[in-house]
């Protein structure tokens, strides 16, 4: 690449890379926000807590990238044009491929890296997501023993804990078994956690004591410990095996299932399209980078609706995911409609790329200009009518 267009990359890499953190990290937020009663009903750790919200990063950036890509390209396009840069690239004698070869680098890329996410990450993301809810569902401790209550897991079985800290120590714990007939056991500690060791769930029980009763003579002798374990294996519910969904089975999963089945059967429509979904999704940022170009990439004056331009980008785009998602659904019940999906952006990519190379570009109808220019003037005039200052309206 030329100077032109090593800037030109330079600057829409930024653009994307700023607008994709900034949407992702809100996107985070708000999933981590619907994701805090883990912490506070389900008694779970602040680590489990960023796992969890964590593995659904790589299908927001799936989402959100192409939408990023966009962001990014109508706003270097947009600084281009204000700052002349368009202009001079022109008069100078450069095609709008100038302009657009970068961009469509950029685009390239981001659909390389997609595909990725699409096909290995993302589903690899999903299907630990699912191990952990199944497991966060059956916890024990999390979900039967509830702080200040003497809670009956099994007849003859009572479990009581003071307080539960953030990183799931629990405070103030007793374990009063009964269930053996000729003794009984009661534990009684400081602090507790459980830890997964291969094949089983232990309490670790720490700073407290057990009081072994002989039922049959009603002795009883006390051991102090420093350290003892709990199985709380046996206690857990059995069979808790999670359901995958489609989108959370691996891509050779999908492309290998046994359609004799009675699984394949009644889910090969939902296969089909996850497996059209994860890759014509890829195609996405290319083909709003060919519409941002299409819309934006020519130099314009300020007297040139810049700002419908980018409405009409905007508009052009949801446009173009409207139809991708009606496409990719489409597929579900009809395999003749597979296709379409792939089809359909890959029109948009070939019809932009060809009027790039005419060096045509599109705008809104002009109806639809005039009722947006009248709309946004006669809104500029009611705000400097009632909120400008003194003589604006003048």
């Amino acid at each position: 690449m030329g100077l032109i267009e090593r800037y030109i990359f330079g600057r829409l890499t930024s653009s994307f890379a700023m607008a994709l953190v900034a949407l992702v990290s809100v996107i985070w937020v708000v999933q981590g926000l619907r994701s805090m009663n883990l912490v506070t009903a389900r008694g779970q750790t602040i680590l489990v807590f960023f796992e969890i919200t964590s593995l659904a990063l790589p299908l927001l950036a799936v989402i959100i990238a192409p939408v990023a890509l966009l962001i990014g390209a109508v706003f270097m396009l947009n600084g281009l044009n204000a700052e002349s840069e368009l202009v001079v690239i022109s008069a100078a004698g450069g095609s709008r491929m100038k302009v657009a070869a970068p961009v469509l680098w950029v685009s390239a890329i981001v659909a390389f890296v997609m595909l990725a996410f699409t096909s290995v990450l993302a589903p690899a993301a999903q299907h630990k997501l699912r191990e952990e809810t199944t497991k966060i569902n059956v916890d024990l401790i999390a979900n039967i023993v509830r702080p200040g209550r003497f809670s009956e897991i099994q007849k003859g079985l009572t479990f009581h804990i003071r307080d539960r800290a953030g990183d799931g120590t629990l405070a103030g714990l007793m374990i009063d078994d009964q269930r053996d007939k000729t003794v009984g056991d009661t534990y009684i500690a400081d602090k507790a956690n459980v830890i997964e060791v291969p094949g089983k769930t232990l309490l670790v029980m720490r700073d407290g004591n057990l009081q072994h009763v002989n039922k049959s003579d009603n002795s009883l002798s006390v051991i102090d410990f420093e350290a003892y374990a709990f199985d709380l294996s046996e206690l857990a519910p059995q069979g808790a095996k999670p359901a995958y969904r489609p989108s959370e089975l691996s891509t050779w999963e999908l492309l290998t299932v046994d359609m004799t089945s009675e699984e394949g059967r009644k889910n090969m429509d939902k296969f089909r399209a996850e497996l059209v979904d994860r890759f014509s999704q890829p195609l996405l940022p290319i083909a709003f980078a060919v519409v941002a170009l299409v819309m934006l990439g020519d130099a314009r004056t300020t007297r040139q609706g810049r700002g419908l331009a980018v409405f009409g980008t905007f508009m052009m785009a949801l446009l173009v995911r409207a139809l991708h998602f009606a496409a990719s659904s489409a597929a579900v019940g009809n395999s003749l409609a597979t296709p379409l999906a792939f089809l359909e952006l890959l029109g948009v990519i070939t019809g932009g790329l060809v009027l790039i190379a005419m060096d045509r570009s599109l705008s809104l109808p002009g109806p639809v200009e005039w009722v947006i220019s009248a709309v946004t003037d006669a809104a500029g005039f009611a705000f400097r009518r009632y909120f400008g200052r003194e003589g604006d309206t003048a």
